[in-house]
């Protein structure tokens, strides 16, 4: 049994960033709008989830879920159902309201508890997709990235908030005992969302005021960490991860050779390193030694700025 389903949600110019966050997060290769596997994480981790369904049963009919949902036993005094079949997923359309909700009301009449429509201590959900379907608890995302778009220190080219959690996610899917480091870091973008997800991360910038920005950045949010003034050549401590936004703007922009420098040097310090370009990096990491193992393009809205992310061992 699949033991989690997670439904995603992505603006049209997200969906390569979505789906490689997909691959390394989750596992998932679909590219659908949800993803069924075995990986537990939190809701919280990624920009793109909105639900999670951890799954307690599944069947081929609805009578099967209904007898499981007879005898379950849980904590919580009051409940609600909730049927996730209120949009397409994969090639399984939308189910029409009246669908829906008589799933809902046949579940909600024999689990044994007190209904609460509004505001409910437990919410379990149910939904038919692959040909099955799945009953369990439900876990809405609260979007805590929403609350780091405003910063007190930034500028228009730094990466947004939903690219930056997402890169931490590709970069460091199960992030527990590795060493990550972002040499490269601004005013801390990557580092505002790896912490928020309690991921211990080490900032460097070899700009004063940036990394000023960075630090202040990170102190507005109520989170702890460490921001260094240096040069990546600099750093003589071996990290398993690094993610590098190259830089490229008024601040600190690079020449090709400053670009193949930093990215020779991200060899030498990491195993692996999620880079965001916005041009081809491709001859650098042959030269650097790097193998490619993913990538993906993101457009910036309507316009004709793109910018590319690689994932590199």
């Amino acid at each position: 049994m699949m033991n989690f389903f997670y439904m995603y949600s992505w603006a049209k110019d997200e969906i390569e960033l979505a789906h490689l966050e997909q691959r390394h997060l989750l596992n998932d290769a679909n590219g659908q709008n949800y993803v069924l596997t075995t990986t537990n994480v939190d809701v919280n981790r990624s920009p793109f989830v909105k639900i999670k369904l951890s799954i307690l049963c599944e069947a081929e009919t609805l009578a099967e879920i209904v007898t499981f949902a007879e005898q379950m036993v849980y904590d919580e005094a009051t409940f609600r159902v909730l049927s996730l079949n209120n949009v397409a997923l994969g090639e399984e359309p939308k189910h029409a309201f009246t669908q829906r909700q008589e799933a809902e009301r046949t579940l909600g009449n024999v689990i044994a508890g007190e209904p609460d429509l509004k505001h409910p201590q437990c919410t379990f959900g149910i939904v038919f997709v692959e040909g099955l379907w799945r009953f369990g608890r439900v876990e809405k995302a609260d979007a805590i990235w929403l609350a780091h778009q405003v910063k007190p220190h930034s500028y228009s080219t730094a990466l947004n908030t939903r690219m930056a959690r997402a890169l931490v996610n590709i970069a460091a899917p199960q992030p527990q005992g590795l060493r990550v480091i972002d040499p490269c870091c601004g005013i801390g973008t990557v580092l505002v969302e790896a912490l928020s997800m309690d991921i211990p991360i080490l900032g460097r910038d070899m700009n004063w005021f940036v990394a000023q920005g960075s630090r202040k950045n990170i102190a507005h949010f109520g989170y702890e960490g460490t921001v260094e003034l240096g040069p990546i050549e600099d750093v003589t401590e071996h990290y398993d991860v690094a993610i590098i936004d190259m830089p490229y703007d008024l601040f600190t922009s690079a020449s090709h050779e400053e670009q193949l420098a930093i990215v020779v040097e991200a060899r030498r310090i990491a195993d692996r390193v999620a880079f965001v370009a916005i041009e081809s990096m491709h001859d650098m990491f042959d030269t650097a030694g790097f193998t490619v193992l993913d990538e993906a393009r993101v457009t910036k809205g309507n316009s004709s700025f793109s910018r590319l992310l690689y994932v590199c061992e």
